[in-house]
């Protein structure tokens, strides 16, 4: 028993190859052996094995299955992909009825293959600063995908030639296959290797698509990003994807958004945090100051006696909330610094305070919820 070759080396193609590069090495494969053309003695055998493995390596879960476990995973054994079977064909070569009262059961294998499909996702990230994810903005993007052939409008034969009807299927998109069993002649319905099921074969394609109607492109697009957008948002381009099939819509494009951190600020929600420092003077005393926030500087009281982790809020002064009229707000949280190195006349001044304030130590009392914590541990 001959060791079947590998499908990705009777096709001539790598294991990452597309879908649209496996079926232009089908094609160009199928004609230079078709046993009409090529009259070898062993042309109707490598047919045969091309059509095998086109078969497989055409449909993305007998591929994946081929992929992971060789040709073990896919059916090679001869036997008839039941899936496919014409059953009007079974009873009519066993009874000498058809099935037209039945619905024409296993005839959709071509039909299935030229229905309207929907065009493949794309996306990528852009980048954004921290004001422009708070403020909106407008970024230009490109977009790399297969777009219609300029040469040939999508058809995928040359200009000035026409597609032929394949003399494989004569136009139907598909073929029979008779096979033996034990309840008689089973005939199984697969697409047309010749044409992949168009009915139709391109004697001359297109030097620009090689026949596949599509060409790479990239073209630039102009984005609006709402304000108050975030880090990890994603935003949906409709129809801005890859092109259908046999007329199908074409697919999204997703933008993933990246925000950069900012130097200061932090981002909690809608609303921005910022830490400070002030001074021992300035927490028991009081003061006036100047703090920065998204929208520009604002002023901030600062009352006397203010303890470390105090935290002030400066409403609507965050980020706006999208497809609102409303804004987030700032929280300022403030840390009294102790200083490390005092002059003389600052030690002095020091000397003079503490003297006034005592030397005691206050323990502090044990908190409600630390009490409350004992009542339920017993």
């Amino acid at each position: 028993m001959a060791v079947k070759r590998d499908y990705y080396e009777v096709l001539e193609i790598t294991r990452s190859a597309s879908a649209e590069e496996i079926k232009v090495a089908f094609r160009g494969l199928a004609r230079k052996y078709h046993p009409d053309v090529n009259k070898a003695h062993d042309a109707e055998e490598k047919f045969k094995e091309i059509n095998e493995a086109y078969n497989v390596l055409s449909d993305p879960d007998k591929r994946a299955a081929y992929d992971r476990f060789g040709h073990a995973g896919v059916n090679t054994s001869g036997m008839p992909d039941y899936a496919n079977i014409d059953l009007s064909d079974i009873l009519e070569g066993l009874f000498g009825m058809g099935m037209g009262g039945f619905g024409g059961f296993g005839r959709s294998s071509a039909r299935s293959r030229n229905a309207p499909r929907r065009g493949a996702d794309l996306s990528a990230r852009v980048k954004l600063s921290f004001e422009e994810a708070v403020f909106g903005t407008e970024k230009e993007i490109e977009i790399t995908r297969d777009e219609r052939c300029g040469t040939c409008g999508g058809a995928g034969n040359e200009p000035g030639t026409n597609p032929v009807t394949c003399n494989s299927c004569k136009g139907q998109g598909e073929i029979r296959q008779v096979h033996q069993t034990f309840l008689g002649s089973m005939v199984q319905v697969v697409t047309c290797p010749e044409c992949g099921g168009r009915g139709q074969v391109i004697p001359t394609p297109c030097h620009t698509c090689r026949g596949t109607g599509l060409e790479r492109k990239t073209v630039k697009k102009k984005v609006s990003i709402p304000a108050g957008v975030d880090n990890g948002n994603q935003m949906r381009m409709v129809g801005e994807g890859q092109p259908g099939l046999n007329g199908g819509p074409n697919g999204n494009f997703y933008l993933e958004l990246d925000v950069a951190p900012h130097k200061f600020f932090r981002r909690q929600g809608n609303d921005i945090l910022l830490d400070i420092d002030i001074n021992i003077a300035q927490a028991s005393l009081g003061d006036e100051i100047s703090i920065p926030t998204i929208h520009g500087e604002e002023h901030l009281t600062i009352p006397s006696g203010t303890q470390p982790g105090k935290v002030f809020r400066l409403n609507g002064r965050g980020v706006p909330v999208l497809q609102r009229n409303s804004k987030g707000d700032q929280l300022v949280t403030v840390n009294v610094q102790v200083p490390t190195s005092l002059t003389e006349e600052q030690k002095q001044l020091l000397d003079k305070l503490g003297e006034t304030m005592g030397t005691d130590v206050k323990i502090q009392e044990r908190g409600f919820f630390d009490k409350l914590k004992d009542i339920f541990n017993g």
